[in-house]
């Protein structure tokens, strides 16, 4: 990776800016902790009186919001500037009423790593899915989110690595 991207990439500067990035600030979100490899991002939701609904619980797009652009930006530190990673589908199964703080644990492992590159290594799409928890301060699941991303080799970047597979064979 160039110093230019390990610089926008660097976990403490993209914890700083989502954590005062509007729609999560004002959502009461804030990323609590950020690894410095991009593998394990740790979320909370405030319950704030302008993020409850009129049940006086979390409100549903609040605990939506909490997992959007996660593992997206997650992937976009760790694969780099050769990749494009957006977010493809998402959907959500509220379980329960969330009355108190929410949290959310995302992590990516190295086998769904492997298999990214695995799929993209030829320039091909690639669309993984990941299924997150929201819990509550007592760990009870609230809702389940699954989430499906975009991710495939930037133009520029399949070439090259397409003519440096049929150099090795």
């Amino acid at each position: 990776m160039n110093k230019q991207l390990a610089r926008i990439y660097k976990p403490s500067i993209v914890r700083f800016a989502l954590n005062v990035w509007p729609p999560f600030w004002g959502a009461g979100i804030k990323i609590a902790h950020i690894s410095s490899d991009f593998r394990v991002v740790k979320t909370v939701l405030k319950l704030r009186w302008w993020n409850k609904n009129a049940n006086r619980t979390q409100y549903g797009g609040s605990i939506f919001s909490l997992t959007d652009p996660v593992y997206s930006l997650m992937l976009m530190g760790i694969l780099g500037e050769r990749y494009y990673v957006w977010d493809k589908e998402a959907s959500i199964n509220f379980i329960k009423p969330g009355q108190s703080d929410l949290y959310a644990d995302f992590e990516i492992s190295q086998g769904q790593l492997d298999e990214i590159y695995r799929q993209t290594q030829l320039g091909e799409k690639c669309f993984p899915e990941f299924i997150i928890y929201v819990k509550d301060k007592q760990g009870s699941v609230v809702s389940e989110i699954q989430r499906t991303l975009y991710v495939r080799k930037k133009p520029q970047f399949r070439e090259d690595d397409n003519k440096a597979l049929e150099a090795e064979c």
